[in-house]
């Protein structure tokens, strides 16, 4: 039987329990070419949250009574007669939140196991990662000596934004809820500095840390950090909007920057990424990375729940803040 979570109803604002039915189906008989895979984990992500609004967007919204889209981490237990993958074989995709996924293989990516965990497949070598490498590097136009801020510092995304930032010879500083975390930024990343919303004054830790201005500001955020943000661009900076969780479960109007004057003030520009436009040189990253994981200079945090039956519980850590580094729930029994 295939444990999974599938979507029940729109929410507003935070999901609960109600946006989700938990059941548990039989598992069909493979047909010709098609693979089973065992999914032992799944990755949580701020980005679910958007997939599940019925807008336009860059891909389309998860369905009612569909399985909750997820990226995963899982190994083939059946295969019949796959022209690719064979039984054992360690993949990473999309089987969304259920324990096993019949599929003909499209969207999966074999892992050749070489010495690093394979939860890092999830994180620093998954999605997240190349969210940062490319949005900092391609989008960002990174140079040696700028001057960096990445709100949502202490997350999946933001804390490899400015370790790379930091290997490229960069002044970092992140913005991060709570003393815990913006130590960790310091003392553990080797971040030059770090705010923390929660307790600080905004306004003045950038004025502090930016003396003459963010040179590139990679936001996870939204709301009132960009808004800040803007208020302290040097001349020519880059804003790469990649996400803004503080937006994702409002009820009421979507809160936009009022200090947009100040791109045409310091000739800046503000410019969306995804980081699926960039799947084709997901290798050249995971290369990279994989050679800076092992050289000591990036580091990795993956923080890990259990139970599907956890789901909810879990996926609202993205938004209080409760977790650190990459969210993952293990699903496999």
């Amino acid at each position: 039987m295939n444990k999974r979570v599938t979507l029940a109803e729109r929410p507003t604002g935070l999901p609960t329990e109600s946006t989700w039915t938990y059941d548990e189906v039989a598992i069909p008989e493979l047909a010709e070419g098609e693979i089973l895979v065992q999914t032992d984990y799944i990755s949580l992500d701020p980005a679910m949250r958007g997939w599940l609004r019925d807008v336009r967007s860059y891909i389309p919204p998860v369905g009612i009574g569909e399985v909750m889209r997820s990226g995963s981490l899982g190994k083939v237990v059946k295969a019949n007669n796959h022209f690719k993958f064979k039984v054992g074989d360690i993949l990473v995709g999309g089987s969304g939140v259920q324990q096993y996924d019949v599929s003909n293989g499209k969207g999966y990516l074999k892992i050749e196991e070489g010495g690093r965990p394979i939860t890092e497949y999830l994180g620093v070598l998954g999605m997240p990662g190349m969210t940062a490498y490319f949005g900092i590097l391609e989008v960002g136009e990174l140079k040696e000596g700028d001057v960096v801020v990445v709100s949502g510092g202490a997350g999946a995304v933001g804390s490899v934004v400015g370790q790379i930032a930091k290997i490229k010879g960069c002044k970092v500083v992140g913005i991060a809820g709570g003393k815990d975390k913006c130590n960790y930024l310091v003392k553990e990343l080797r971040f030059d500095a770090a705010i923390d919303y929660k307790n600080d004054n905004i306004h003045a830790g950038l004025k502090e840390h930016c003396p003459k201005g963010i040179d590139v500001y990679f936001d996870n955020v939204g709301g009132e950090i960009l808004d800040a943000c803007l208020s302290r661009l040097a001349l020519h900076a880059r804003i790469v909007i990649c996400g803004a969780i503080s937006q994702y479960n409002a009820t009421d109007k979507v809160v936009g920057p009022s200090n947009y004057m100040s791109l045409l003030v310091n000739r800046a520009s503000m410019k969306g990424m995804v980081v699926f436009d960039y799947a084709d040189k997901y290798h050249i990253a995971r290369e990279e990375m994989t050679k800076w994981l092992n050289e000591g200079k990036l580091k990795s945090q993956i923080d890990i729940y259990e139970g599907i039956e956890n789901f909810n519980k879990t996926l609202l850590r993205l938004f209080t803040g409760d977790k650190q580094g990459k969210l993952v729930m293990k699903l496999s029994e």
